[in-house]
């Protein structure tokens, strides 16, 4: 993305309770405004709006930045996009079409944070907690992944997240965001997927929770927000993750593999499977878990319930459908058996 004509056509018009100026254009009517309310009232205005040129093609993006959900949900009502860290929204920029684009930012809209409650842990006990299982995590839907990363707590979750792009990326992508990227990406809804989390939606109506494994196979309705996403941790050692690539940062799944299990005398007593990377969206592995329950993690019998679910895997640039299933079933017995 570039500005055509810097000097003339780049502007930056700001909401009544900011002034407007027109960024590097001459004269002194055109200076910027002094802050009037701190240095953040002049940065984060109440509205941008820029007019950009891609490709040739001439497109004006409006940006709003309300500073509650309700706004924030308002915004979207009329048919602006949702813009969390906008590392996957501002590449679809490039292959936009000529026109305006409306963005509701979720910056300052309270959605950021992390909530952790019982387990049998008192709160601010990050080794304990991070270990106990049981405890009700709440992800504010515009945390950041490099968030989730930094909280002991939720050390379950680090090998996933660490998968992911690369730090600047996880530095602004966001906890929501990821769930609706595009496969072979969103590793961590593959994780929240297999963790059976929950989604806090505000839509016409008013607040519901809506499980995960639905949204993804269904979709939300035009105009709804993710507000937060919740979760029970799961024990120690019963969360596992493994992911396939071409290379260690910046690379799209070829085969992930997210799993709970709970192994008792030798058998898999419960198990809970989610696959990405293997097919244009996210799947929960049903056919593999009804195999799983009940017996032991033998290699024969991972290779059955590697056989137990319909998968229609994709060709892309980073493998052909051929390989990847091919390399699935061995990459489930690395994930299940931690190898």
């Amino acid at each position: 993305m570039r500005c055509s004509r810097p000097s003339r056509i780049c502007r930056l018009r700001v909401g009544r309770a900011t002034r407007g100026f027109t960024v590097g254009s001459e004269g002194p009517d055109n200076k910027p405004p002094a802050p009037q309310k701190g240095l953040d009232s002049w940065i984060m205005p109440s509205t941008l709006q820029l007019s950009i040129s891609i490709m040739g093609a001439q497109m004006l993006i409006s940006v709003e930045m309300p500073d509650s959900a309700e706004a924030a949900h308002a915004g979207l009502r009329t048919g602006a996009l949702p813009l969390g860290g906008g590392t996957h929204l501002m590449t679809r920029l490039n292959d936009a079409a000529t026109g305006d684009l409306r963005l509701v930012s979720l910056r300052k809209a309270g959605l950021s944070g992390i909530l952790v409650e019982g387990g049998g842990a008192s709160p601010g006990a990050a080794t304990t907690l991070a270990g106990a299982g049981g405890a009700t995590v709440t992800l504010g839907a515009a945390t950041t992944l490099a968030d989730v990363e930094d909280d002991a707590r939720l050390r379950y979750l680090s090998p996933c997240v660490r998968s992911i792009a690369s730090p600047p990326v996880r530095s602004l992508a966001t906890v929501a965001g990821n769930l609706f990227v595009p496969q072979p990406y969103g590793d961590l809804a593959a994780a929240l997927l297999a963790l059976d989390a929950e989604l806090d939606v505000l839509g016409a109506d008013g607040t519901r929770r809506e499980p995960l494994e639905r949204v993804v196979a269904d979709g939300l309705p035009a105009g709804d927000l993710v507000t937060s996403i919740r979760f029970t941790a799961p024990a120690e050692g019963t969360f596992r993750f493994y992911k396939a690539s071409r290379r260690r940062l910046n690379s799209g799944s070829i085969v992930t593999v997210a799993a709970r299990i709970t192994i008792e005398d030798g058998l898999v007593r419960d198990v809970r499977l989610a696959l990405g990377g293997l097919s244009r969206r996210l799947l929960r592995a049903s056919g593999a878990e009804r195999v799983l329950r009940g017996a032991p993690l033998t290699p024969e019998v991972i290779a059955q319930a590697a056989e137990a679910d319909v998968i229609e895997p994709f060709d892309d640039a980073y493998a052909s459908a051929w390989y990847r299933a091919r390399v699935y079933p061995v990459h489930l017995r690395r994930a299940l058996l931690g190898s």
